[in-house]
């Protein structure tokens, strides 16, 4: 591919501070999907013309089929019927992941999304259950989540209405087949007017002066110009970084993981509401059930065992026979300098990648979008909103990074050279100091930007053995015995009501989601 500038096509001298009228979106995929059908929503009405340029000789990724709640907001927005969705993407509901063998091996704990407990006068319930482990108490901190104890059963119903209602304690995502919901947006998108072009970029054009992209060519001849581009091209970035050199910031010393397989298999047993995570000797390995498959992968450092050895640790995983090939990619953890270059911003793969332990690659992509639509730009590209964008977009990435490395950080084993690695690095100072408030006086510290709440940072603390060594003393108003019968009251009232729960399988059905 070559960059080359075009003087005779450079900007006026007079800022035009008019809106943009048309957007190119550089790759199609999840990211570029949800790109197009967010902006043809929001976009509606007003003289702006989209399109997305994708070669299907490259193909996508497709790592990613999990989700976090956010999704569904995302879904509801657009407008999107729930049961339709996911009819055509093969979903199944998600209450959270499972990982097993992280803290040590045999370990096993769901992070959940929603609430664990409730507050006894004032006081945070993870206190009290920390009082009551150290005093010998044996119900785990899940006894008291019913997202959790619903998960293990393989049970699933939307949340309750009423907000006094413990079943309104939590809420969901999905786990979706990612090529079909590219499929699904795309259709959406299009008839929304935007207009696909099937092709593979070989040329990128610039600005002469301050070498804004200005248009692209394909592999055809064709020229498409543009005056905002998105960047959804994946891991090569072909515009905001191929084209504009905008540079990486590399997290590999504290996320080391930089190559995943992937295989789907045949879909066995009951359909779990969750996706589950296991530590393997060097990574981990990812199980996602569908309603017409399981999708499977192991993450692994390539320092510590090979490309073979992967393939062959993450087949013994299966639950039943592989459909296809394993498939292999290699990535670099991180995130461009610069989300918001020029005229250009990436989105997806182009922008950064965490790696997929928390479900987190889609969720980023749309925050790319929100931020974008709510810093819409005018032709000039007033460098305000790119750096207000790269300054949110950092926050996300960095907070999100401190998550991850959380869970490979808490951690006892020793047993591998890999986990011995991550346990004993030197994590960020903003994570240090988290870890470090928990375990002496069980302080979650908040975040005014950023996407996990109180009870996800619990859910990976208490279950990979970080229990706060003190507690908030308010909660010593409580007796033991009072509050022993507390906690025995609310553990046999959340085991009840988990229990009414139907099946996952059957909530389907019985909401006419079942895929076609």
């Amino acid at each position: 591919m070559a960059i080359t500038g075009n003087p005779s096509a450079t900007r006026q001298p007079e800022a035009d501070r008019g809106p943009v009228s048309s957007v190119v979106i550089v790759g199609g995929g999840t990211a570029g999907w949800m790109t197009a059908a967010a902006l043809s929503h929001r976009l509606a009405g007003l003289p702006v013309s989209i399109t997305l340029i994708e070669s299907e000789e490259i193909g996508t990724v497709g790592v990613g089929e999990a989700t976090v709640p956010h999704i569904r907001f995302f879904n509801a927005r657009l407008g999107i019927d729930e049961a339709d969705f996911m009819r055509k993407t093969s979903a199944t509901f998600k209450l959270g992941i499972e990982f097993r063998n992280w803290g040590r091996k045999g370990d096993s704990y769901i992070h959940p999304f929603g609430a664990f407990g409730e507050e006894i006068d004032g006081v945070a319930f993870h206190h009290h259950w920390a009082r009551f482990h150290r005093a010998g108490g044996r119900d785990p901190i899940e006894a008291f989540s019913v997202p959790v104890l619903a998960a293990r059963q393989d049970r699933f119903a939307h949340p309750a209405e009423d907000p006094d209602a413990v079943l309104s304690t939590y809420s969901y995502a999905y786990q979706f087949d990612a090529g079909r919901y590219a499929a699904y947006l795309r259709a959406y998108a299009e008839a929304r007017g935007v207009r696909r072009i099937e092709g593979r970029i070989i040329d990128v054009m610039q600005d002469g002066h301050g070498g804004a992209i200005e248009g692209v060519r394909l592999d055809n001849g064709a020229q498409i110009a543009g005056e905002l581009f998105v960047d959804c091209s994946g891991f090569r970035g072909l515009l905001i970084e191929q084209a504009l050199g905008t540079g990486y910031t590399d997290w590999s010393h504290w996320l080391p993981c930089n190559r995943a397989v992937a295989v789907p298999c045949q879909r066995a047993g009951e359909l779990s509401p969750y996706t589950r995570a296991t530590a393997l000797d060097a990574g981990w390995a990812w199980r996602i059930p569908l309603q017409h498959r399981t999708g499977n992968g192991h993450v692994y450092c390539s320092s510590h065992i090979s490309d073979d050895d992967a393939a062959a640790a993450l087949l013994a995983q299966l639950d039943g026979p592989a459909q296809a090939e394993p498939r292999f990619l290699r990535f670099l953890t991180g995130k461009r300098n610069r989300q918001w270059n020029r005229n250009v911003v990436a989105i997806g793969l182009s922008a950064g990648f965490l790696e997929p332990l928390e479900s987190t690659s889609i969720h980023l992509i749309q925050l790319g979008i929100g931020h974008l639509l709510d810093l819409w730009p005018a032709r000039d590209f007033d460098p305000l909103l790119a750096r207000e964008y790269n300054r949110l977009m950092d926050l996300e990435y960095e907070r999100v990074r401190d998550f991850l490395i959380l869970h490979y950080h808490a951690t006892e084993r020793d047993d591998t050279p890999f986990w011995n690695y991550v346990r004993t690095m030197a994590v960020p100072d903003s994570l240090a100091q988290r870890i470090a408030a928990f375990r002496e006086r069980g302080i979650v510290v908040n975040y005014r930007d950023g996407m996990f709440l109180d009870a996800s940072w619990i859910a990976v603390y208490m279950g990979q053995g970080v229990v706060p060594q003190a507690g908030d003393p308010r909660g010593q108003a409580v007796g033991d015995a009072s509050l022993f019968l507390r906690l025995a009251e609310m553990r046999d009232e959340y085991a009840r009501l988990a229990a009414t729960l139907p099946r996952q399988a059957s909530f389907i059905e019985r909401i006419g989601a079942n895929a076609h």
